[in-house]
């Protein structure tokens, strides 16, 4: 997540940021195990509220019709029809293009929200019920993200030194980009012994996850950077909005997703 916070404040919201967490976590994992249509009903909570900050933060009109079609977006997953998903996804795509303005910018922008939004949806999803061990390759990828968010968050903090991209979130640093990467090599190198695999594919693994979750978190500053807003949103306390603090698990979820489906070796090597 880009971090504008002014650096006298980076701690006092430290608080409500835990408290978020605590609430979130336990939502979130029970989803995951649980897996099918209870994953499938978070799936949908979470793309209509994404949605939702999108279509505000980018002045996308028709935000309520686009937050419906995007919860049943969410839950269409769980049907196992690839038939009725894409006819969401093509109706929602149609109608936040047809109802932006006549500009085309503002076009591609409503239009890029959607495919944005559900793309991430339909990458952590498809994670979760893939042709692999997708419970366990969730809940791995999930808790490598959250690493990677607080090394980066504390490690960048504490040692500060030069600024990764001043331009596109000012507090991020590359001490904190660099701990991340190494702390979820740490957590590759505890998988592969829990999962009883080779260790170098596990830890070469945590660090591109890292890498990836922070591409995500850089991206989406760069777009708030472009709609001139702070946050996504404010429905979490300390963290902003979704958008914000799902970023980079979307982009890994959106990455380890393609990779998986191409390469199927690969979750082999992983031991999923």
């Amino acid at each position: 997540m880009g971090d504008w916070t002014p650096p006298d404040k980076r701690f006092s919201e430290l608080p409500r940021r835990l408290l978020t967490a605590l609430i979130l976590i336990p939502v979130a994992l029970f989803a995951v195990w649980m897996g099918s249509w209870w994953l499938a009903a978070g799936c949908a909570a979470f793309c209509s509220v994404m949605m939702l900050e999108w279509c505000r933060m980018s002045a996308t009109p028709q935000e309520r019709l686009l937050a419906a079609l995007a919860a049943l977006f969410g839950l269409s997953l769980a049907l196992n029809r690839d038939a009725v998903s894409w006819a969401l996804l093509a109706a929602a795509l149609v109608l936040a293009v047809a109802a932006s303005q006549r500009k085309l910018q503002a076009q591609i922008t409503g239009g890029f929200g959607v495919i944005y939004v559900f793309a991430m949806v339909f990458g952590f999803y498809t994670l979760r019920e893939g042709p692999w061990e997708g419970r366990l390759a969730a809940l791995y990828f999930m808790s490598f993200v959250w690493a990677s968010d607080a090394a980066a968050y504390f490690f960048g903090r504490m040692i500060r030194g030069p600024l990764l991209l001043p331009r596109e979130s000012p507090n991020k640093t590359w001490s904190g980009a660099v701990s991340a990467v190494i702390a979820c090599a740490g957590c590759g190198y505890l998988a592969a012994g829990w999962q009883d695999a080779a260790i170098l594919p596990w830890m070469v693994a945590g660090m591109l996850i890292s890498m990836t979750a922070q591409a995500g978190d850089l991206f989406e500053s760069g777009l708030k950077r472009r709609f001139r807003v702070k946050d996504s949103g404010t429905i979490l306390p300390g963290h902003g909005g979704l958008l914000d603090r799902v970023d980079g698990l979307g982009a890994v979820s959106i990455s380890a997703t393609l990779t998986f489906l191409s390469v199927p070796i690969l979750p082999r090597l992983l031991g999923l």
